[in-house]
């Protein structure tokens, strides 16, 4: 009897599993390459060639068809031009996170838009997608360059920790599925806007390995990123979204098994404006035999003739394809209604109030975009005591407003400075856009201080794509022309009329604001975009938040401290690693409302994997507040030509005042290498390895040597 019933349930619930899973692919027994391969089996050509697009599903099969959003600081179901656009969380452009310098705000702002992600999955919305295109692993080598906004910044390190920090927080800490997939933007070394569809960003195989790849890198081996979309430009003269080292270097060497994909109209531009091929079936051809398994692009037409003509197989398609059913996999896509999948449910209770409506979603806004605020200069006007600043002139464009880029969607709400300035009790608060007629210059004489928020402009229409009115001004598809603020006139004729004048600089990237920072008392920065930009900034000029962002880009004094743009070789001078000369703000540099002492520096262990080295810093002012340690390493026993200092550690830690933290850095080995060129291998570095621990790149306050 016991043998009979022990038969009898093993026969339910094979029963069971069969009705469950009506697919064999979907027995999530099996592994995952067995799983994809037995799915390939059921594909239909038709259905392989559709695969090649960003909707993963086969409805055929029972896979939903889900695509991708742009979501470098918040999805984007429509974005900022498109008036029927969905609402979501929107935090400070990609710029302002990297001023943060945070991993945990920035896994969190991933993790906000997963979850809005996973949510809109189940409502009655146009496009449906869990491939999110974030991060953007670009380096800013240029202030030029049109989307310096999309970066972290200049730096390879701290763009890779950033990276690895929100592809966490995208995918989540399941073990086995993903919340949302992290595909990174755009591999490689894509920096300039002006003529990017047909230049060679043009550099040796080291700086492949140590600058320009490190982040991308970092995002697939320790991120855990299965995705990247493959630039516009060349890479030594062969296309990125051709190139061999995709396949050769990020597919077999880092592991990236799943989609790698063209940008926006990538294969057209092959052929149009690269002219690397002669007709769009040839490029298709190359495009999916360098197991670029994605086209952004109108392709079908080009993918069946290169079929009929024998220039690629079926096979060459189901290779292509492969990574594109592995991220499907891991997104839960292939399990069926069985599924043990934890983010399945999220937005199906219809009761539950929508995560961008949340008190904690506010909250993370607000949070996020405080630590994104840097304190450019300060000679004590900031804080400002409310008691004795009460009659406030605020002036300028982007007071009243917040100006979405290319890539925001639609926030469910928008604080500007000029609103969270009248929110504040006891406070006279006038305002003015500009200074038509000297209207402003006589209001700012009656005026105990004058907050003036002016910047760039970081949005475009497809009208005018090419086009920036204001030669300071860039964003996708246009380089700037000059760093000089257009609104610096007026503050000359402000300050003239009252010395308490404020600079709020709302923007995208660095300017040569050089009679700003010798002249006004103070100097905010603050990127575009978060719908918590007013109470961050309010926060910040009367002390109820301290600010502890920091610079991510070498601001340079002059246009003319650059190298040619384009001269990607970083060695003539690009960065802090190799710039010579006076800067008007250093990398890594922010001041404070607190002052912070710096102990002696010692290592607390070193052995093959890492070292950790302690830092004693105390609180030495009268106000709480973070401060940024950071650790950057030189070679001085090196017979290899290495940069001046390179960044490979730092923490931002929050001090009260009075109060000592021992700050523990811990440096991987892994990171003091060098690619030698001749091994075709990382190669560590024997000798001293001298430790310089600081607030900024030019701000060096304890040094210790290792080995």
């Amino acid at each position: 009897m016991i043998r009979l019933f022990v038969s009898l349930f093993l026969m339910g619930s094979v029963y069971m599993t069969t009705i469950a899973q009506t697919h064999d692919f979907q027995n999530t027994k099996l592994k995952d390459d067995q799983r994809i391969s037995l799915l390939m089996r059921q594909l239909t050509l038709d259905e392989k060639i559709a695969l090649l697009s960003t909707n993963l599903g086969v409805p055929r099969l029972g896979i939903p068809s889900l695509s991708c959003y742009e979501g470098l600081h918040g999805i984007v179901l429509g974005g900022p031009a498109n008036k029927f656009s969905y609402p979501t969380t929107i935090f400070p452009q990609a710029y302002g996170l990297g001023e943060t310098w945070d991993r945990e705000a920035v896994r969190r702002v991933g993790e906000q838009m997963a979850e809005e992600a996973r949510y809109y999955i189940q409502q009655d919305v146009p496009r449906k997608g869990l491939v999110i295109y974030a991060p953007n692993a670009d380096l800013a080598r240029d202030p030029r360059w049109g989307r310096t906004e999309e970066s972290y910044g200049e730096d390879a390190y701290l763009t890779g920790q950033l990276s690895i920090a929100m592809v966490k927080g995208l995918q989540g800490d399941n073990p086995r599925y993903w919340k949302a997939a992290a595909l990174m933007k755009h591999f490689l070394a894509n920096s300039n806007e002006d003529g990017r569809d047909s230049t060679s960003s043009d550099f040796d195989e080291r700086l492949f390995r140590e600058y320009y790849s490190y982040p991308f890198y970092k995002g697939i081996t320790e991120g855990g990123s299965r995705a990247f979309m493959a630039s516009y430009n060349a890479w030594n003269g062969t296309p990125m979204c051709v190139n061999p080292v995709l396949d050769q270097i990020a597919r077999r060497e880092w592991g990236n098994n799943g989609i790698i994909c063209t940008d926006g109209g990538g294969l057209r531009l092959l052929v149009n404006a690269h002219h690397a091929y002669p007709t769009m079936a040839e490029g298709a051809a190359a495009v999916i035999k360098a197991k670029t398994g994605m086209f952004l692009d109108r392709y079908q037409e080009a993918v069946k003739e290169a079929l009929d003509k024998g220039l690629v197989t079926e096979q060459d398609i189901e290779a292509a394809i492969r990574g594109n059913l592995f991220v499907a996999l891991k997104l839960g896509m292939l399990d069926g209604a069985d599924t043990k999948n934890p983010y399945v449910n999220i937005g199906k209770d219809s009761t539950a109030t929508p995560p961008y409506l949340t008190p904690e979603a506010r909250q993370a806004a607000r949070e996020v975009t405080n630590k994104s605020v840097v304190l450019l200069k300060n000679n004590g006007l900031l804080p400002l005591d409310s008691k004795k600043t009460r009659k406030i002139l605020v002036v300028g464009p982007y007071a009243d407003q917040i100006v979405y880029d290319w890539y925001s969607g639609n926030p469910p709400y928008e604080v500007t400075i000029l609103k969270a300035l009248r929110e504040m009790e006891g406070l006279e608060i006038s305002y003015i856009p500009d200074n038509r007629m000297g209207k402003a210059e006589e209001m700012a004489r009656e005026a105990d201080a004058v907050i003036v928020c002016t910047g760039n402009h970081p949005y475009g229409t497809k009208a005018d794509w090419f086009f920036c009115p204001v030669p300071s001004d860039g964003r996708e598809a246009v380089d700037r022309k000059s760093l000089q603020l257009p609104d610096e006139d007026m503050l000359r004729l402000l300050y003239r009329a009252n010395p308490n004048t404020v600079l709020v600089l709302v923007s995208s990237f660095p300017y040569t604001i050089n009679w700003s920072n010798s002249h006004l008392p103070a100097i905010l920065h603050i990127t575009h975009c978060s719908q918590e930009q007013g109470h961050a900034i309010a926060d910040a000029l009367f002390g109820k938040v301290n600010p502890g962002g920091r610079t991510t880009q070498t601001w340079v004094r002059d246009i003319l401290d650059l190298p040619p743009m384009m001269d990607y070789d970083i060695r003539h001078g690009r960065t802090y690693m190799y710039h010579k000369g006076n800067v008007l703000y250093p990398f890594g540099y922010g001041l404070s409302y607190t002052t912070f002492q710096y102990g002696q520096a010692r290592i607390l262990r070193q052995d093959k994997k890492a070292i950790e080295v302690s830092v004693p810093v105390t609180n030495t002012g009268s106000h709480d507040g973070d401060e940024v340690v950071q650790l950057y390493v030189a070679y001085p026993d090196s017979k290899v030509e290495h940069p001046q200092k390179q960044l490979k550690a730092f923490e931002r830690v929050h001090i009260r005042k009075g109060e000592t933290k021992e700050v523990v850095l811990s440096i991987q080995r892994s990171d003091l290498t060098y690619w030698d060129t001749a091994r075709h291998a990382s190669v560590p570095e024997k000798g001293c390895l001298h430790f310089m621990i600081g607030a900024s790149s030019a701000d060096i306050r304890t040094e210790i040597d290792a080995r």
